[in-house]
């Protein structure tokens, strides 16, 4: 409680308050307590010459001067007007407003109801009303910036008496160099205590915060990292934006926190090899080769282990590789401009040009292509796979690649949710709605994606009347939460996967065909782990991601991963490099580590070179031509000559059809006819 409130019981009158206010300030007390409140009494009584019960006129800057404002802070308005609407959507309040000023104290954006905003406006809580102490004494917003902190301003903690029917609670909002760029408050008429309010307005800050370094670093590296790797791509991780040289140029405060740094400062003099035991290129390769999930680094001169993820910047544009041609893209007429439709469309081309593919097999590197293509003319897009096989990590690697890719990549699983609680995860809901809803309620999964992705996970296991209100919306565009009547317009891109076969279910009644194809603008189907032509590259991902890289397989144990099946795909992967490594204990991983392979009988596959026979010793070469002719047909011995190039050929290529083709240069459809003419059976046509 604050000084403001002791003794202070009951309601009281103008004069009442005024006397508390001046009674507080002559005795002294402002000076022996820690009281945000009390001392800023004094300055307003000290320094200002304001009087608590003297009427306040609100004050106002000119239209000109309004805009004027709007414009020097654009970038900080546009990061925090979506994030200020959600918050005010959380806290389903009528009789409230969620305000941005500016570090004068003037409103430059607010979001409330009609009725609140009008009754509000003679106070001066609109657009251009001034609220530093300087002109409206002690209140949430101009406290907070005298301050530089996080302040709960109740009722009669305001210097003037005719404000003390409102609470008002702000935070500072902080700009990447570490300087206040804004205040971020919320006003009501509430008397309940601010403590909850306060953290939502300070996860609101962070969010925006966070958008406003993306925003004035999109030429840097953005890496992501904490020391929990759940919490990476949360409000929660670490974010470094990073000079092409690996020099730091912005950080947010939970990368200080975590690095233990006091201020931007110290930062910005250190390189991403001071920060870590890696380097900004090896971060960018890891965290490609792993799809983007994140990999384990090290504090430098330390044993502190973090999972980190590194990006290429958002504006990056094609840079000419080896064997590339260098490609020049002309922008549309009309395309380049300043505004915003026009920004996105600019963006949407250096996304297109500057994707890299995110795998190494040769059909999912297709099938990214065609996905980021038909997502960007907003075609949903459906995935199918066996369960493990990566259907999120493929979509993530879409979303990233979008013209969505700044918002959000939202991610449900409809089959690891309760029936009862699918529709208010989906859709939100408002304070009371039902018994045991929040009470702040929650803003469901399709508002969060708006602006980004939604991601439905096993969606066949979706009810079938959810499936009607799903379709609804993604008809419609618009939600409506429970227990409300409001609809909220929102825009998105739509990923759904599945590891049942949706046409059996619309034939079996079990889902609903409109549903389906609304939402299989295209299928693809993903291929299991055993069908990936990268499997190798995927065990030497997964395991710098579960072990780090200073674990390393033998020729045995890799050969024995390599010939396992892996019903349960990259999933069962996971687990089984983790139980390895742990087993291992910082040794390298032998077949004795692998006892759920052993178990099943798995024995290490023959060793096959990763060169064509030429290139290996003579012997190794020999015995290999020896085993393929002991194992081929009765042919010709051109033919058998023919088989022996293409078998190695194909060994090179990694039985990847396509590759081969492309260096002989003939069609898919000739190599796959003279494959069968030469009896070379392959399993799984690419």
């Amino acid at each position: 409680m604050t000084l403001a409130l002791r003794n202070s019981g009951g309601d009281r009158g103008g004069d009442r308050h005024a006397d508390h206010v001046l009674d507080v300030v002559r005795s002294g007390l402002h000076e022996e307590a820690n009281d945000i409140v009390a001392r800023s009494w004094s300055r307003c009584l000290n320094e200002y010459r304001l009087h608590p019960d003297k009427l306040h006129e609100p004050a106002f800057v000119s239209r000109q001067d309004l805009e004027a404002r709007r414009e020097r802070h654009a970038d900080v308005i546009d990061c925090a007007r979506y994030e200020m609407t959600s918050l005010y959507q959380q806290l389903g309040d009528s009789e409230s407003a969620v305000v941005l000023t500016d570090t004068d104290g003037v409103i430059v954006h607010m979001v409330s109801s009609t009725e609140f905003g009008a009754e509000m406006g003679p106070l001066g809580l609109r657009a251009g009303g001034k609220w530093s102490e300087v002109d409206a004494g002690t209140n949430g917003m101009g406290t907070c910036l005298a301050a530089a902190a996080p302040i709960s301003v109740r009722r009669e903690d305001h210097f003037f008496t005719q404000f003390t029917g409102l609470t008002c609670s702000a935070v500072p909002v902080f700009d990447p160099s570490g300087n206040i760029a804004a205040v971020l408050d919320v006003t009501s008429r509430s008397s309940m205590m601010q403590q909850h309010l306060l953290v939502l307005l300070g996860m609101t800050a962070r969010m925006i915060e966070n958008r406003l370094i993306d925003r004035r670093f999109r030429d840097a590296y953005p890496v992501h990292f904490h020391s929990r790797p759940e919490f990476v791509y949360t409000l929660h991780e670490g974010r470094l934006a990073v000079d092409g040289d690996g020099s730091i140029l912005a950080a947010n405060r939970s990368a200080l926190f975590q690095l233990g740094l006091q201020t931007i400062d110290e930062i910005r003099t250190r390189r991403v090899e001071d920060l870590f035991q890696s380097s900004l290129e090896d971060m960018l390769q890891r965290s490609s080769q792993s799809s983007f999930h994140p990999v384990v680094t090290f504090r430098a001169n330390a044993a502190l282990r973090y999972f980190a993820v590194a990006r290429r910047p958002a504006t990056d544009a094609v840079v000419p590789r080896t064997n590339v041609p260098s490609v020049t893209h002309v922008p549309t007429p009309g395309t380049v401009s300043a505004t915003p439709a026009a920004r996105s469309a600019t963006r949407l081309a250096a996304v297109r040009a500057a994707a890299e593919p995110t795998f190494k097999d040769a059909r999912l590197t297709a099938h990214l292509a065609t996905a980021r293509r038909v997502i960007a003319r907003q075609t949903p897009v459906l995935l199918s796979g066996e369960t493990g096989a990566g259907k999120e990590v493929f979509a993530r690697a879409v979303h990233e690649g979008s013209p969505h890719a700044s918002g959000a990549f939202v991610a449900i699983n409809c089959a690891s949710l309760p029936e009862t609680l699918i529709e208010s995860e989906l859709f939100g809901y408002r304070a009371g709605a039902f018994t045991g809803a929040q009470r702040t309620g929650r803003r469901g999964k399709i508002l969060q994606a708006d602006g980004g992705t939604l991601f439905l996970d096993e969606i066949a296991d979706m009810p079938l009347d959810l499936q009607a209100r799903l379709l609804r919306v993604l008809d419609e565009r618009q939600v409506t939460p429970l227990g409300t009547e409001d609809t909220h317009p929102v825009d998105f891109q739509l990923i759904s996967a599945s590891h049942q076969r949706l046409p059996e279910l619309v034939r079996e009644g079990r889902f609903r065909e409109d549903l389906y194809y609304r939402l299989a603008g295209i299928e693809l189907a993903l291929p299991a782990l055993r069908e990936r032509a990268d499997k190798r590259d995927i065990i030497q991902g997964v395991l710098e991601a579960e072990a780090g890289a200073g674990i390393s397989l033998s020729p045995e144990a890799e050969r024995m991963l390599m010939a396992y099946s892996w019903p349960g795909n990259i999933r069962q992967l996971r687990h089984v490099l983790r139980t390895a490594a742990a087993l291992a204990d910082g040794r390298m991983i032998v077949c004795d580590n692998l006892p759920s392979l052993q178990a099943e009988g798995i024995a290490p596959a023959p060793l096959v070179p990763a060169l064509p026979a030429a290139a290996a010793p003579a012997a190794e070469a020999q015995e290999a031509e020896e085993q393929a002719t002991a194992a081929a047909p009765k042919l010709n011995l051109i033919q058998a000559n023919e088989r022996q190039v293409l078998l190695q050929m194909l060994e090179h290529h990694r039985w990847n059809v396509s590759n081969v083709a492309k260096a002989l240069e003939v069609s898919r459809n000739t190599l796959y006819r003279k494959l069968h003419k030469l009896h070379i059976e392959i399993s799984h046509p690419d």
